[in-house]
């Protein structure tokens, strides 16, 4: 099983913790699943809408392209799911959504779900994305950390004081929603779930923290293995109509004229 990670940060500014990606999630992975992680450049550095607009119009981009190369699943490997719908509507192969399925997972742990995303800008976002997946009334609240990708290059680099200190401002963060009534803990972001990593069974007070880069990952082998035992694939009569051939090469067309002009 091969499955393309499309994460939304830069190799060439932050390998450190590219290689901590590929080899937690390489192994973790079932026998015979291969994880490849992918960059963008350049990458979402910043908080607003049309920075996480233009990123998504890449990521489905590459996804179409990793259907083409034989991949088995694609995972939008950033917490906000930008493009998710479009590239689910786009391919036969399975398309996770980090924060889709971390936010479902969570809510077959508790009641209520308290969300530590980087940055307090996010919040309407995840706001947003809680009532699209239908769930808006059992979200107790989002805190932001106050943080950058480029926050976290020292404790991706193994550097223990820093982590000690992040995680330290997670669990404060954390702490917050739970007296909020949060009874599961979500790090809303591949950054944060990969800083969790190192410290399995987490739990603040007693929430359980859920590491929402395991969950991506194991969620993708699931549908794979399901597409592959019941063929079963997302609803194509409304939801997630397939797009025409003609459509997805119009798409490459837009991209690949876009890239030739900027030459």
């Amino acid at each position: 099983m091969r499955i393309y990670w499309q994460s939304f940060i830069d190799r060439a500014t932050n390998g450190a913790y590219f290689d901590r990606l590929s080899n937690y999630l390489n192994g973790i992975a079932a026998p015979g699943t291969v994880v490849e992680v992918f960059g963008m450049s350049p990458p979402d550095l910043d908080i607003g809408r049309l920075s996480e607009f233009r990123c998504s119009v890449l990521a489905v981009d590459n996804g179409l392209r990793a259907e083409e190369q034989g991949y088995d699943a694609v995972v939008i490997g950033h917490f906000q799911d930008p493009g998710v719908y479009e590239l689910r509507s786009a391919l036969e192969i399975p398309v996770i959504g980090t924060g889709e399925v971390t936010m479902h997972s969570g809510l077959q742990l508790g009641r209520r779900l308290g969300l530590v995303t980087l940055d307090p800008g996010y919040e309407v976002w995840h706001l947003e994305q809680a009532g699209r997946y239908g769930m808006a009334s059992r979200i107790a609240g989002v805190a932001g950390l106050g943080l950058r990708p480029g926050d976290f290059v020292d404790a991706f680099a193994g550097d223990v004081e820093a982590e000690a200190r992040m995680l330290a401002d997670f669990e404060r963060c954390a702490a917050s929603l739970i007296a909020r009534g949060a009874d599961v803990i979500l790090p809303a972001g591949v950054l944060p779930g990969l800083l969790l990593a190192n410290h399995p069974r987490l739990k603040v007070g007693q929430a359980p923290v859920l590491n929402c880069a395991s969950v991506a990952l194991k969620s993708a082998e699931m549908w794979v293995q399901l597409r592959r035992i019941d063929g079963v694939a997302p609803s194509r009569a409304t939801s997630f109509g397939l797009a025409p051939e003609r459509v997805r090469r119009q798409f490459h067309d837009m991209i690949r004229h876009q890239l030739a002009a900027e030459a």
